[in-house]
């Protein structure tokens, strides 16, 4: 079983940054890519980023290209999405996500219990 915890998330204003992290435990983390989904209220789960884990690639929702980065420190089984230039429409909870075949669906094996965050105007 593998374990992922999401922490990182807040209360920021429009135009800040957050950072998220994913700690992985349980199973060996670097065998599975990573990626991160995010849920407002009253909407569908969205992906948002994902990063393959046999070369490392990386995959954006296409309006988040330019301000989310997601990326990962294999020595610490941890993934992180560093989010900028916020917007109030970014206001969700955050999810981390782990499979061995990435993917922009909803469809991973192991997920987080997920992180608020919350964009103010």
């Amino acid at each position: 079983q593998l374990r992922l915890v999401e922490s990182g998330g807040g209360l920021v204003q429009a135009g800040g940054s957050l950072r998220l992290s994913c700690a992985a435990s349980g199973r060996t983390s670097n065998n599975y890519s990573m990626a991160w989904f995010r849920q407002a209220p009253g909407k569908e789960r969205e992906f948002v980023a994902s990063l393959t884990r046999s070369d490392g690639s990386t995959l954006y929702k296409d309006s988040l290209k330019g301000r989310f980065t997601i990326s990962r420190d294999n020595a610490k089984n941890t993934v992180y999405l560093q989010m900028n230039s916020l917007k109030p429409e970014d206001t969700a909870v955050y999810y981390c996500a782990a499979d061995v075949v990435p993917s922009t669906r909803a469809g991973y094996d192991y997920w987080g219990q997920g992180t608020q965050v919350t964009v103010s105007s």
